[in-house]
């Protein structure tokens, strides 16, 4: 039996040479559409999901109604009325998105969670370092819902299970899209919503996931996703790097100069290693006694 799917029949290789080394191409920077053979799982089921929603600690549940605009901030998004486990299990009808975050925290999920990471990992060390943190997390929406308008610090893989949606990525560290005082404002303590344009429409590269197919997001690539006609099930394997957290500290530091009245220079995108600026951050936060 398949440790990993408690089946006799699945495969046991997810992603595949060609998956790997189509990622090995495009990672860290480029989005790209990939091919996954995670067709089915007993622990991704509504059922097994309901469950799950219901285990995980409050502060990693998150879900609301599906019907949003693309641009809302968060504290505008409205509740949905309903339980996690009811909205899971009624996603056909409830109208909802709902997103289970660090699904790692349960000792089956982190088996699931690591087995994937780990046939990436070699192409990933190779270029960003040691794979830190692995995260997962699982998305399941309503049909027409939308994710609105936001970034993610992680490198993230996220493969796509039942139904189909459409992600618009917008590209990682361009100013016309995330300014970097939203960067910052994020990198100490701020809201990963952003700023919606309609403008912004004609420069996004939607892509197009069905089952079987997986989206490689750059760390902070903006993005929005508009759900199909059908219920989707998504799970995303998440990590950190050294370059990411350096990138992330950068712009916590660039924050400290602006609010001095200076305008710093924005951290540069991957292969720049944003040492200098990172290192300052992280004395300076220990200086005065910061988390993070």
């Amino acid at each position: 039996m398949n440790k990993m799917t408690g089946k006799t029949d699945f495969q046991s290789c997810v992603f595949g040479d060609k998956m790997l080394a189509e990622f090995a191409d495009c990672y860290p920077e480029q989005p790209k559409i990939l091919d996954h053979a995670l067709v089915s799982h007993d622990l991704l089921t509504l059922d097994a999901l309901a469950k799950l929603g219901t285990a995980l600690p409050s502060s990693s549940v998150e879900y609301n109604p599906g019907d949003l605009p693309v641009g809302i901030a968060p504290e505008d998004v409205p509740d949905n009325g309903m339980s996690i486990a009811d909205t899971i299990l009624m996603i056909e009808n409830s109208s909802s998105w709902a997103v289970l975050k660090n699904i790692e925290q349960l000792p089956e999920y982190e088996v699931l969670l690591l087995s994937l990471l780990e046939e990436v990992r070699p192409v990933l060390e190779s270029k960003t370092g040691k794979m830190l943190q692995p995260q997962g997390f699982v998305f399941v929406s309503s049909p027409n819902a939308v994710t609105p308008y936001h970034f993610d610090p992680e490198h993230n893989i996220l493969l796509q299970l039942r139904g189909e949606k459409r992600m618009t990525v917008f590209p990682a560290g361009d100013e016309r899209f995330a300014p970097a005082t939203l960067h910052e404002t994020y990198h100490t303590g701020g809201p990963r919503n952003l700023i919606w344009k309609d403008a912004f429409f004609m420069n996004g590269q939607e892509h197009h996931l069905t089952p079987g197919k997986a989206i490689f997001v750059p760390v902070m690539a903006p993005h929005f996703v508009k759900n199909g006609a059908q219920p989707s099930i998504s799970l995303s394997i998440t990590w950190r790097s050294d370059w990411s957290f350096a990138e992330a500290d950068a712009h916590a530091f660039n924050a400290w100069l602006r609010a001095r009245g200076m305008e710093p220079k924005a951290p540069g995108r991957f292969p720049a290693r944003n040492r200098g600026k990172a290192m300052a951050w992280r004395v300076l936060r220990k200086l005065q006694g910061l988390s993070g």
